[in-house]
Parts: C-alpha cells; sequence; structure tokens
C-alpha cells in the first residue's frame, strides 16, 4: 500500500490515485472503459482498505471508518406506496455484490428528500402505484443533490407517471425529461442493453422506455416507464417472472447502480 498523493490516503501499490481524486477529475458521461477502470479501482480499495477518509466525506486522518455503497429509497408524501416491492432492493443488492466483487452493504436504506442525510447516498431509488408529492423544501434539497452529483432513479410501478410528470417538472421547469438514447453508457457500463431498458410488466401494453434529466451532461434522473424494473428484482415467487425476463431487470439494476456510483463526484 501507498498514500494517494493527493488527499494521502492509502491505495494499493498499483493505483495512482484513490477513487476520491480520480472521481473529481471525471466530467460529464464516461465511455465504459473509464467507468469500469473506476469501478475496479474503487472495489479493490474498498475491498482491501475498508475505508478511504475522503469518500467518507471526511479529512484524511479522520477515524470514522466509510460505510460501503448502497441504494436508498426515497419516502415520499402524497399517499403513494413509495414502500412497493419490499424485497427488491435487498435482491438487488446481493446481485450487484456477487456479480461486480463491488462490497455494497446488505441491506438499502431509508431517506426522506429534506433529511439532512439525503447527501450521502449516491443512488436513491423511489417507485410506487399512486400519488407522489414533494413539499417546497423538498424540491430544493433534492435539486441540490441532483446538481451536487446525486442520482435519482424513479421506476413507475403502474400509476406513478401523471404525478411523477407534474413533481419533475416543479424539479426542473426548463428541463424536460429526454428519452435516454440507447448508445449512452447506463446501458452498456457492465452489461449490454442494446434495446435499452427492458419490459419487466405489461403495464399499458406499450413499449419500455427510459427518460432522464441531464445536468452538465451528466444522466442525473433516470425514469423508467412502461417497464417496473422492481417487479423483476422482487423475489421469485412474488410475480412469477420468466428467469428470462428477472434476468434483464437484474442487470439494468447493475447498470444504473455502476452508473450512479461512477457518475457522482466525491463530496
Amino acid at each position: 500500500m501507498k498514500p494517494c498523493p493527493r488527499c494521502r490516503c492509502s491505495v494499493p501499490d498499483a493505483t495512482r490515485t484513490c477513487p476520491h481524486c480520480r472521481a473529481k477529475q471525471r466530467r460529464g458521461d464516461r465511455t465504459p472503459q473509464m467507468v469500469l477502470g473506476f469501478v475496479t479501482v474503487a472495489a479493490a480499495a474498498l475491498a482491501a482498505l475498508g475505508s478511504c477518509p475522503s469518500l467518507a466525506g471526511q479529512p484524511p486522518g479522520g477515524s470514522q471508518r466509510a460505510e460501503p455503497p448502497t441504494i436508498a429509497r426515497l419516502r415520499y408524501d402524497g399517499g403513494g406506496d413509495w414502500y412497493a416491492n419490499p424485497s427488491s432492493l435487498d435482491n438487488l443488492l446481493e446481485q450487484i455484490r456477487s456479480r461486480t466483487g463491488i462490497p455494497v452493504a446488505d441491506r438499502p436504506a431509508e431517506v426522506g428528500a429534506a433529511d439532512p442525510d439525503l447527501a450521502d447516498h449516491p443512488y436513491l431509488y423511489a417507485t410506487g402505484h399512486g400519488n407522489m408529492s414533494f413539499s417546497t423544501l423538498e424540491i430544493e434539497r433534492l435539486r441540490a443533490y441532483l446538481y451536487g452529483g446525486g442520482f435519482l432513479h424513479v421506476d413507475d410501478n403502474y400509476g406513478l407517471d401523471e404525478s411523477f410528470r407534474r413533481e419533475i417538472a416543479r424539479l426542473f421547469p426548463e428541463l424536460p425529461l429526454a428519452e435516454v438514447p440507447l448508445a449512452h453508457s447506463v446501458y452498456r457500463i457492465f452489461y449490454e442493453m442494446p434495446d435499452g431498458l427492458p419490459k419487466i410488466h405489461e403495464h399499458d401494453g406499450n413499449p419500455a422506455q427510459g427518460f432522464g434529466i441531464f445536468l452538465d451532461g451528466r444522466l442525473a434522473v433516470y425514469y423508467s416507464f412502461e417497464s417496473d424494473l422492481g417487479d423483476g428484482w422482487e423475489d421469485e415467487g412474488v410475480h412469477g417472472d420468466a428467469p428470462q425476463v428477472r434476468e434483464s431487470a437484474i442487470r439494468m439494476g447493475v447498470n444504473l447502480f455502476l452508473y450512479a456510483l461512477s457518475a457522482t463526484p466525491a463530496r
């Protein structure tokens, strides 16, 4: 091991700088090779060290250990069941760990848009069937989180579309949702998804579509519409999805998580 020349936290001998300092040099979307390079270095550093002060947002020399990354389920008001698909995120985290080797947390987190620890979570996941509503304060905090490098994935569990589009227009009134191009790295960062977002749930029978909000060239919000990835992440017997359908949902989830980690600037 040797000290990182920038922040002085320990890194493997073959690595020039720690993942925190590498992240500072990245701007906008990344090629798959660059992103996978970051993921490999981050996984090796986390596995070998268990912590990196700068990744934890602490000054070098701090004594607190960094927590492994996880997915944070976003709570919201309005009456929608933000807690839907209760086994989905646990299962996805297990698949991320086994398939990539990244030492993620055993369980997802839970956070509200105005909670003080919102910025501690690189991947926010929101789902549900009913109404989604945010207060003015929550809109301000979410906007700051996303402009600060955070990533929000909204997964329409059928019935969420109308309220989500209303709230995203409040969040970014001058940035309409745009379909994410199939060439974007979120569809090829780890698994090749040549057709883009997979179709998991019937919904209205329309093709699945992945929409996004781009901030300074970075995909900051991803909206999985007419798909319902969470159904495919749930325990096998819950929805009776075919194995190939569940596999496609997991692959898309792995890609989303790795993109969120790679595209989030260190604080």
